[in-house]
């Protein structure tokens, strides 16, 4: 079973002869205790082209220490990562292998490098003895995995690397922090110890040993990508530049957010759904750009990924809403087991929806998607339009949603209320989330304005996403007082819950007209124009 530890570190080189300082006194470091030596021997596996490398990460099967087993690190931030770690096994484990599917696909894994180091650990503690942090001074030993210590022929690179590493990590849950690293840091500059050049052991290792290789990432899910015209990374100079620089964006979103995802981590699967939905609704605004007959069967399979994501997501959302209204009610107005009533009903609709969540990202559907969109970035769809100058070609998409937008606003606000209401403000909310990405792609060459207008259409979707939350709440509130009375608990508190959801949609309706006129006005669309 995987488990998780959360990495915060600085790394530092020194030469053979350079002498560490004794760091107690450094800030709240009160004694420097001796923890000894450790021999450690590790495989680092990636793909032959380096992915895992590219996007940062690393997959190590590691012996020796107190942590023996596999370790997949994956990066959070400057200087922090999450070591996500599995028992010792002679292949890489299914649990981490999981993890780095979005970025190797179905490519193998194979052990590229092979790190020998021999460490001497440093607890650094304060007045009470609580540990602070803690100091490894590695002798580092690398080699390419599988190369005889003898090997090493002309040309062929050096036969082993060797360097002095110094690496100072907070403990964790530990009573140390950014500003003790920053002291540590000074410290060990003062006696000549330098921040590492590379931003890990195997990055150093595979530019050492020659391994080193350009980027494979960059075409697929990052990079500048083929046929993307000259300029690419020079935000606004033509259509395309900018129309893929947003699609790029989503397509690393997605990738980055996988593991996330299957880690269950907070917010993630939102996020992710969001991203699916961004870059579909680019391919459906800027047709002009990207061929639509390329973008419109992946714009089918993010739908299908969006919906998948949005099974257990939605039922979050509406139980969170459901349970709010709740406890706005006083204590004399809940009557019934009503709130055990509404956890039955959660945990009933949650029930599978985790694991069918996994299925999904673990079928051949998903990872026919993520291939399709590798691909994309390779060789992207561009029409002719895409190398002209993007304020005018972006302009021109973000107005045609617009005018979408206005359409179908002026249709809901001229129905009756009523369910056709309902479904016309539903629609109408569709069209206001896509105008507003498309406004949101646009802001490399329109700037401001396209900023500002993207707000305003935030506002108009924020709104109708409340109004169509409040439907579907109340569907489910109707749900629960059948539920309710079937088992004879009776069902006024979900009528009565009913009924303030249904107050509260005609709010949002008395709202959206004026709302709405501001956001029409001309000068907010007009400023658009190029």
């Amino acid at each position: 079973m995987a488990d998780t530890v959360r990495e915060i570190e600085r790394k530092y080189e020194a030469d053979d002869d350079t002498q560490l300082p004794d760091l107690a006194g450094t800030d709240r470091v009160a004694t420097v205790v001796e923890q000894g030596v450790e021999v450690l021997d590790a495989l680092y596996y990636d793909t032959a082209d380096q992915r895992l490398a590219a996007d940062g990460i690393t997959l190590r099967r590691r012996t020796g220490g107190k942590d023996a087993g596999w370790h997949l690190k994956l990066p959070v931030a400057p200087g922090v990562r999450d070591e996500v770690r599995a028992p010792l096994s002679d292949t890489p484990p299914a649990e981490l292998t999981a993890l780095v599917r979005s970025r190797v696909l179905d490519q193998e894994l194979i052990p590229l490098i092979r790190l020998r180091t021999r460490r001497t650990v440093r607890l650094l503690q304060d007045a009470a003895g609580a540990p602070l942090a803690e100091v490894a001074e590695d002798a580092v030993r690398a080699r390419r995995a599988g190369e005889a210590e003898e090997a090493g022929e002309p040309g062929e690179g050096p036969a082993e690397a060797r360097w002095r590493e110094i690496e100072v990590e907070l403990i964790e849950d530990g009573g140390g922090d950014a500003a003790l690293l920053d002291e540590i840091g000074r410290a060990l500059a003062a006696a000549g110890v330098r921040p590492a050049a590379a931003a890990s052991k195997l990055a150093r290792a595979l530019a050492e040993t020659g391994l080193e290789r350009a980027r494979p990432g960059e075409g697929r899910a990052k990079g500048s990508g083929k046929g993307s015209g000259k300029g690419a990374g020079k935000a606004g100079r033509t259509a395309g530049d900018v129309v893929l620089r947003y699609v790029r964006e989503q397509v690393r979103v997605i990738i980055e957010l996988d593991p996330a995802v299957r880690r269950d981590l907070p917010d993630s699967v939102h996020q992710m759904r969001v991203a699916t939905r961004r870059l579909r609704s680019a391919f459906r605004s800027y047709t002009k750009v990207l061929d639509r007959a390329v973008t419109e069967p992946i714009g089918i399979e993010l739908k299908w990924l969006a919906a998948e994501l949005g099974v257990d997501r939605d039922r979050e959302v509406l139980t969170e809403r459901l349970r709010a209204g709740l406890a706005e009610l006083p204590r004399t107005l809940r009557l019934g087991p009503v709130a055990a009533r509404l956890r039955i009903w959660s945990e009933r609709r949650r029930a599978g929806s985790r694991g069918r969540l996994l299925a999904v990202l673990d079928g051949p559907r998903y990872l026919s998607l993520l291939k399709t969109l590798h691909a994309l970035l390779e060789a992207p769809p561009l029409r002719k339009a895409a190398t002209r100058p993007a304020p005018e070609v972006v302009a021109q998409a973000v107005l045609k949603d617009y005018r979408r937008l206005a359409r179908r606003m002026e249709t809901a606000l001229d129905t009756p209320a009523g369910q056709a209401r309902d479904e016309a403000l539903h629609g109408a909310r569709k069209a206001a989330k896509r105008t507003r990405y498309a406004a949101e792609a646009a802001c490399p060459a329109l700037g401001r304005p396209a900023k500002r207008f993207a707000r305003w259409t935030k506002r108009v979707q924020q709104l109708l996403g409340d109004h169509q939350d409040s439907v579907v709440a109340r569907g489910a509130l109707r749900e629960l007082a059948t539920q309710a009375q079937q088992a004879g608990e009776g069902g006024f508190t979900f009528g009565l819950l009913y009924g303030r959801e249904e107050a509260r949609a005609a709010d949002r309706e008395r709202e959206l007209p004026g709302v709405w006129k501001k956001v029409s006005r001309r000068k907010n669309w007009a400023a658009l124009q190029p």
